[in-house]
């Protein structure tokens, strides 16, 4: 595994964007472990599992009936949850909360740990989440930390919202990505820390394509075969 970039970071930094855009530009393959997170959320919602049932949710984790397919009309990747296509629901602040939740959960963590790994292919893998330098690809050779302010994180959000034409309110969206961070810094298990030696963007006041070119270029330097061209 000697072409990976993880790029780890709290929600609304730009992870997403980015590592789309980061695939896409290299051929590699993308893992969204957000995504897995947020369907796991959602379907222990569905399936009516009590959050303090933990055993329960990781054995229905080791058996979730999930998968994801690349959609050309979209551009993006969608998973399919038992058939039904979830892309209109992990990202809403419901799916963020729920897997914020599950993912507080060590035997739940564990249990996502080698399907995660198993992303993995040649050329390369992009993987996006929170601890995917630390713990799930500690030995990647490129590490990527990726942040912005907590409030321009609601801004964000609050702009994405609207532009659906969903109604929005900027202090609640505020207080809810505080709390959320608060509960992914201080989780037991794989907290959203740097990975060691990771490189450290804070997209508060950049464009996509900035953070972008920045971390082309730290990438760059560790490896040596990175296809830009």
């Amino acid at each position: 595994m000697k072409n990976i970039i993880t790029v780890d970071g709290p929600s609304g930094s730009g992870k997403g964007t980015v590592c789309q855009k980061l695939a896409e530009k290299l051929g590699w393959e993308l893992l969204d472990s957000g995504a897995l997170y947020r369907v796991l959320g959602l379907a222990v919602k569905r399936h009516d599992i009590a959050i303090e049932a933990h055993e329960k949710i990781a054995s229905f984790a080791r058996k979730m009936d999930v998968k994801f397919v690349w959609s050309a009309s979209n551009c993006e990747v969608e998973p399919i949850l038992e058939g039904e296509n979830l892309a209109p629901f992990i990202r809403t602040d419901e799916a963020g909360q729920l897997a914020s939740q599950v993912a507080a959960i060590p035997s739940v963590r564990e249990a996502l740990l080698e399907r995660q790994r198993s992303f993995y292919q040649e050329p390369g893998l992009i993987a996006d989440g929170r601890d995917m330098g630390t713990i799930v690809f500690p030995e990647a050779p490129v590490k990527i930390f990726l942040t912005a302010s907590a409030e321009c994180r609601a801004e964000r959000r609050y702009k994405q919202l609207k532009s659906k034409g969903v109604s929005a309110n900027m202090r609640a969206l505020l207080d809810s990505i505080k709390a959320r961070d608060e509960r992914d810094q201080t989780r037991p298990v794989a907290p959203l820390v740097p990975a060691e030696g990771a490189f450290f963007v804070d997209s508060s006041d950049l464009t996509i394509d900035e953070v972008l070119s920045q971390v082309l270029e730290f990438a760059s330097k560790s490896l040596s075969e990175l296809p830009l061209d």
